[in-house]
């Protein structure tokens, strides 16, 4: 797809990355066959190809427009759409070029300027988050309806998570063990839903003799800012967690590790993002390198030495892999074998390849469309009558929760829950 750019953006990185992604776009429309809102709307402009028309206009023109922000932010950036594409347009590459246009040049409301602007503040800190999340959970039983659902239960304690024995690490999966440490960032919103997969996570580690590291300076990965378009922000923080991490990171540790899926795409961005910052570009790639999904710790064979058997009433599984795991991190097929070596039958799910709705902040700047989204994806999971849901991601999980009584459950915690202690 020829493009010339707007002088406006005649140094702007993103504008000149974005350019090259629009030449590599042969407009085929494969793109659109596999996006869920295209695929609920059925308009154009709500589907891969149409947005990228939208974002080259910008890119020509050199300002965006009311229409433009309207569509982009219907976008889940699922990144399916990347996945299906013949020609590897990195369409992710061009809708963050075309939303940061479109904050610079398209006012916003003041209920979304409100709305945005606390999201921003609040998810990242974490105690406001964790006070608002308290305060839902003791009003919950007074509650009715989406309000209700939308409001996360209050879990368990989770077990302690343990600290490894002396002896030999248990290796397997796809990094080798050289150090026996991995730093784990706890998360923001994910650890304090549920704490009990970064806590079931630990606990399977240090049975395998492997050390986990946190670093209290550095909870959150970026990714509200970052949906949320504000750039500033998203560098500041990434930035401040690089010199948070540095201490753990040159003591060295085999892999950097996020037991939400989500949060491990934005890890893997790190040296995108932070590019041509003279500073900390480096010190990004670096990171970057190192960052692994939890199922890429394991194999068959180290869930077989850890003793873990699936009790009968758990093991008819309907698996949701999250767009973040597969599309975003390209490791579709990774927790299933997991799952198999543990006993469970991961049952046949139609339209695996399609969002739950959740993406990040989208169900709550997008409600509709996400309920809509969710109640097909959990039409499609409930179609095979499982024991249990399981993802691998805290939004899908809570959002999934929000709209069925069936458990809803993280890949780690199953796990967990059904190994053999000794």
């Amino acid at each position: 797809m020829d493009t010339r750019s707007h002088e406006r953006y005649a140094d702007d990185p993103a504008a000149r990355i974005a350019a090259q992604a629009l030449r590599n776009c042969v407009h085929c429309g494969f793109c659109n066959a596999t996006c869920p809102t295209y695929q609920e709307l059925g308009d154009e402009l709500d589907g891969p190809r149409g947005r990228i028309y939208l974002i080259k206009q910008v890119l020509e023109q050199g300002e965006a427009d009311a229409a433009t922000g309207r569509h982009l932010d219907r976008c889940l950036t699922c990144l399916n759409c990347m996945t299906t594409c013949p020609s590897g347009v990195n369409y992710a590459h061009l809708v963050e070029f075309g939303r940061e246009a479109v904050e610079r040049d398209v006012p916003r409301g003041w209920r979304e300027r409100l709305l945005r602007a606390a999201l921003k503040r609040a998810l990242p800190a974490g105690w406001p988050f964790r006070l608002a999340l308290g305060a839902g959970r003791l009003a919950r039983p007074l509650l009715r309806g989406e309000l209700r659902a939308k409001v996360p239960a209050a879990l368990p304690a989770p077990p302690r998570p343990g600290r490894p024995a002396g002896g030999p690490v248990l290796q397997g999966g796809a990094v080798p063990f050289e150090h026996g440490r991995v730093l784990l960032l706890a998360g923001c919103v994910h650890d304090a839903i549920d704490a009990r997969i970064n806590a079931a996570f630990q606990r399977l580690m240090a049975a395998r003799g492997i050390e986990v590291v946190q670093v209290s300076a550095a909870r959150c990965c970026g990714a509200v800012e970052h949906h949320l378009s504000d750039t500033e922000r998203t560098h500041a923080r990434l930035r401040a967690n690089l010199d948070a991490w540095a201490p753990a990171l040159d003591r060295g540790v085999d892999a950097v590790v996020s037991t939400a899926s989500g949060c491990g795409a934005m890890l893997r961005d790190y040296a995108h993002l932070l590019e041509g910052d003279d500073e900390y570009q480096e010190r990004a790639r670096e990171l970057t390198a190192l960052v692994r999904d939890p199922a890429e710790l394991f194999d068959a064979d180290t869930v077989t030495a850890l003793g873990i058997e699936v009790a009968d009433e758990d093991r008819r599984i309907a698996w949701h892999a999250p767009c973040t795991l597969q599309h975003g991190q390209g490791l579709a097929g990774r927790v299933e074998p997991l799952l198999r070596a543990a006993g469970c039958e991961v049952l046949p799910v139609a339209e695996g390849h399609l969002c739950c709705g959740s993406a990040g902040t989208y169900s709550i700047t997008q409600p509709a469309m996400a309920r809509q989204l969710r109640d097909r994806k959990l039409a499609n999971l409930e179609a095979v009558a499982p024991a249990r849901i399981v993802s691998a991601n805290i939004g899908c999980l809570s959002h999934l929760q929000s709209g069925t009584e069936r458990g809803v459950e993280h890949w780690l915690s199953l796990l967990d829950r059904h190994r053999r202690e000794g």
